[in-house]
């Protein structure tokens, strides 16, 4: 026990003194080496005369394994490009690298490029093969085909690393595969809020209450958007089509509420990256970029720019195209998931996973957060996912298929949080057992500790990333101690 604490120590140390040769430009480069894995499109599907294949894409880097007893660092893809995944999650490679482990990224089946089904991956019947249960038997099937492959992995106990969505996926391959995985950092993962067990006001509040930090910045943003319902009332969509510079003039209420949904995203997205350094991930932001869009508000309006100008202003933070204009049908795509689908294909891929197994089911009522009301329920929800995929909503399966918020028979899950990411209160905040471990972040936003160690850091992510590290270092030596064959 001591010697694995001390060892711990010493690791976190050594990032937090930056000793470690792998840098951004080096992972930029490994991320270039994509392997592709045949990968079966129907994982349950035992009839030999109906079995079809796809490419799918994974990243593998060996250059840190030690071989025989040393683990694998498994990055368990999320609703993203593979190259993406790669970029983002440094700490992996960080430990990888102090650790002597192999470090693996799975591309998620229907995302980037790994399409069952070519351009037609989206289109009926071929989109059924999109489900939960297929994408973690896809990572299964990889896991083992590399442990079956790489010299010397047979026995490595293998450490599932995923954020946000790919939080979730590490905290279900360590409830459906445990078997197959030691341990699972879910970092930023809001299993009980995709389970449908959280109320439909939560997330716009925390979005609300990361603003409200800042002074004088909330009843601004409420100032503005009662500004804009009132040039709506109006019928004035020349004026707000004026003052946000929009690409293609709102002419009617449909245009309006898609201009609230694109100017409330803005919110979301840089209360979700409110990162201590500028950052590229969801859009090219500046550090502190709550702060810093409170404080310029504050201060255009001081200076007596209108509040709708000023608004705009606030907006161009996200979405800085250098174009004259904001195309706000480019910039936001509206979808089964209030908080963002994202732009592209993906968008297509994670809106339908948001009408089948993961509840997003989130609203603003102008109450509990500083948002107009936009009505979100689950009837709401049905009659869009009916009428865009042709599904029928199951509302109580994901708390069912991954059993809600009775996890505690599950092991060897460290839970991180940070509390000024929006999505916190919808996971774990506290230790359900042992092995059911909760990391709080109080200066943290979405899954901060999995970018890595940074000079710009705070404390409390310094002190998150040890308490992971001593997690990992513990299942790592458990294995060791156990019958080689039983991961």
């Amino acid at each position: 026990m001591k010697n694995f604490l001390l060892f711990a120590f010493v690791l976190m140390v050594d990032l937090i003194k930056n000793c470690y040769s792998i840098n951004n430009e080096q992972i930029i480069e490994n991320c270039k080496s994509i392997n592709f894995f045949k990968q079966k499109v129907d994982n349950f599907n035992y009839d030999s005369n109906q079995q079809n294949f796809f490419q799918h894409r994974y990243i593998i880097y060996d250059k840190y394994f030690k071989g025989k007893g040393s683990p694998i660092m498994f990055c368990t893809g999320y609703e993203a490009d593979i190259v993406d995944l790669c970029h983002e999650n440094f700490f992996a490679w960080q430990l990888s690298e102090k650790l002597g482990a192999l470090v693996v990224f799975a591309e998620h089946r229907y995302f980037g490029e790994s399409l069952p089904f070519g351009n037609q991956s989206h289109t009926y019947p071929y989109h059924n093969y999109l489900n939960l249960d297929q994408v973690l038997k896809d990572y299964a099937n990889i896991i083992k085909f590399i442990k079956s492959n790489v010299n010397n992995a047979e026995n490595s106990p293998v450490i599932a690393f995923g954020g946000s969505y790919g939080g979730i996926l590490a905290a279900y391959m360590r409830y459906k595969y445990p078997n197959i995985v030691r341990g699972a950092l879910a970092a930023s993962a809001p299993i009980y809020l995709t389970a449908g067990l959280a109320p439909s006001t939560l997330f716009f509040q925390d979005v609300t209450n990361d603003f409200d930090k800042e002074s004088g910045c909330v009843p601004l943003v409420r100032k503005a958007f009662d500004a804009m319902e009132n040039a709506a009332k109006q019928g004035d969509y020349k004026l707000l089509s004026a003052k946000f510079k929009l690409c293609n003039p709102i002419s009617d209420a449909a245009g309006y509420k898609h201009l609230l949904l694109w100017m409330r995203n803005a919110f979301t997205i840089m209360a979700m990256v409110d990162y201590p350094y500028p950052a590229s991930f969801l859009g090219d932001l500046p550090a502190w970029p709550v702060k810093y869009a409170c404080q310029q508000l504050v201060n255009d309006t001081a200076k007596g720019v209108d509040i709708l100008t000023s608004f705009k202003n606030l907006a161009g933070i996200l979405y800085n195209d250098t174009s004259s204009c904001f195309d706000i049908y480019e910039q936001f795509i509206e979808c089964a998931d209030p908080t963002s689908c994202g732009l592209g294909n993906d968008a297509k891929s994670w809106d339908y996973q948001a009408c089948t197994e993961l509840n997003t089911v989130q609203e603003t009522n102008g109450v509990t957060d500083m948002f107009p009301v936009i009505s979100y329920n689950e009837e709401l929800r049905e009659e869009y996912c009916l009428k865009t995929w042709g599904v029928k909503v199951r509302k109580e399966w994901p708390s069912i298929q991954f059993w809600g918020k009775h996890i505690k028979t599950a092991t060897n899950i460290v839970f991180s949080n940070g509390l000024l990411d929006p999505w916190h209160n919808g996971g774990p905040l506290t230790n359900l057992s042992d092995s059911l471990v909760a990391v709080l972040i109080e200066d943290g936003a979405h899954h901060l500790d999995l970018r890595g160690s940074d000079p710009n850091d705070p404390q409390s992510v310094k002190v998150a990333r040890y308490m992971e590290i001593e997690q990992i270092i513990k299942w790592i030596e458990e294995a060791k101690n156990e019958p080689c064959d039983k991961f």
